[in-house]
């Protein structure tokens, strides 16, 4: 946990000698306590405060790294207990396992849907993050045949699940240049899993069945210097699940309990669709960063990914698109000219209907700082004045000839004011988008 700049202060030598760049211990202190500046600018430090400090400095939960490259999933760094405090700053990992003893024709269909479960919405790629290969056949050569086939098939992270150490061992061989989690799902055998884990630096899922135990087991693997650890409860109750992860989450940021600092990891066993699909959400929310799914359909993964996406955004910046002239289709000057805000779910959701409509077309979208329509219109972001420059700040009038925009209904109030202030004819549109391919189908 942070130190505030007094709690800093008593740890330096308190001479005042300049050396760091500050006239004093305590401005420095300050300076240290908003990180902008770095402890090794004082050179009378004693190795005690030095530790103190670079311990304070760390984030309380740590970043976790699986996988290489681009497509790596990175998870952890968290800071708050909600995200309107601030935000959550790394989407969780979602992810599915395949068991070891599919037949060559099943798995190859398994990990073609996982490849495929890829979507687009308000403009961001949603996807899944991981495949985690589980070894129920007790066959080493299956294991390792299995992990061989998803990396030749798939680019997504891997997550290495096995019971044996002679198992896992030979799958890691295949598999450690793409930097898997190693899964353990013997918790007897975790040290000297451990221990392979830190000779090729991999990131190491523990289990436990309670939190008493699990810090036992996490104190016993930091001895080996094992850093990159994803947690785990082998709880199936949810309530339950909630509660231990939760626990987790504010000994780690309010108690600063280090053993309990690191990402947290849930696994959603197969039952009815309905039930893994809430019990999956509301761990996504309290505090998941990876869910492995024992099974899934496209609805399940695509509403997990929706509110993944939700609760990963900084509800203090809406999505937004960039202000400016879109082009639907192949518009010319005779196209209609539609108007609309530059919240990213308003304009998508105009787009759909506008595609719908195979009407070509062209949606202004006006720079009202990531609002819909009607909050834009009463926060005055959504205004005839706002909307008369952007038709001349993005040369509408060179795009169609007829001088007519379309505005949402629900903002019609502001139609005598617009061609006012404008010069063009104001139509105004339905309220809801769905109405949208209708009206365009009568344009003129």
């Amino acid at each position: 946990m942070a130190l505030s700049g007094l709690e800093i202060y008593k740890l330096l030598p308190k001479t005042n000698c300049r050396k760091c760049g500050f006239p004093t211990c305590l401005a420095f202190a300050l300076a240290l306590a908003k990180k902008s500046t770095d402890i090794s600018k004082c050179p009378y430090l004693s190795d005690e405060a030095k530790a103190i400090l670079e311990s304070s400095s760390q984030p309380p939960i740590k970043l976790v790294t699986i996988g290489t490259g681009d497509d790596a999933l990175a998870v952890g760094n968290e800071t708050v207990l909600f995200r309107h405090e601030e935000k959550f700053r790394n989407p969780a990992g979602l992810g599915l396992i395949l068991e070891d003893n599919l037949s060559e024709s099943k798995l190859k269909e398994s990990v073609d849907f996982i490849n495929k479960l890829q979507f687009e919405r308000v403009g961001q790629k949603l996807s899944a993050s991981l495949i985690a290969v589980k070894n129920v056949s007790g066959d080493s050569d299956k294991f390792s045949a299995t992990i061989k086939f998803v990396i030749e098939n798939s680019k997504l992270n891997l997550v290495l699940m096995a019971d044996e150490l002679k198992i896992m061992h030979e799958g890691i061989k295949i598999a450690k240049d793409r930097r898997p989690l190693i899964f353990p799902t013997n918790e007897k055998n975790i040290l000297d899993v451990a221990k392979l884990a830190k000779e090729l630096s991999l990131p190491l899922a523990v289990s436990s069945n309670n939190l008493d135990l699990l810090s036992e087991v996490i104190k016993s693997i930091s001895e080996l210097k094992v850093e990159d650890l994803i947690l785990n409860i082998k709880e199936d109750k949810i309530s339950q699940n909630l509660e231990n992860l939760t626990q987790i989450r504010r000994l780690a940021l309010k108690r600063n309990f280090r053993l309990f600092g690191f990402p947290v990891l849930a696994v959603i066993k197969k039952g009815d669709l309905f039930n893994d699909t809430l019990s999956a959400g509301a761990l996504l929310v309290k505090y998941a960063s990876i869910i492995l799914l024992e099974g899934t359909t496209v609805a399940q993964i695509l509403s997990l990914l929706t509110l993944r996406q939700n609760i990963y955004s900084d509800p203090q910046k809406p999505l937004q698109v960039e202000p400016k002239i879109y082009q639907i289709g192949s518009p010319t000057k005779r196209s209609p000219l539609l108007v609309t805000t530059n919240f990213s779910l308003t304009y998508y959701t105009v787009l759909s209907e506008v595609e719908a409509s195979k009407i070509s077309s062209y949606i202004l979208s006006v720079d009202t700082e990531g609002m819909s329509v009607l909050t834009a219109w009463a926060a005055e972001k959504f205004t005839a004045e706002k909307i008369s420059q952007s038709i001349k700040q993005y040369d509408a009038g060179n795009l169609v000839e007829h001088k007519i925009i379309i505005i949402p209904g629900y903002v019609a109030v502001m139609s005598a004011d617009l061609e006012e202030k404008s010069g063009w004819q104001v139509l105004v549109g339905p309220r809801e988008a769905s109405g949208i391919t209708g009206f365009l189908k009568n344009f003129n």
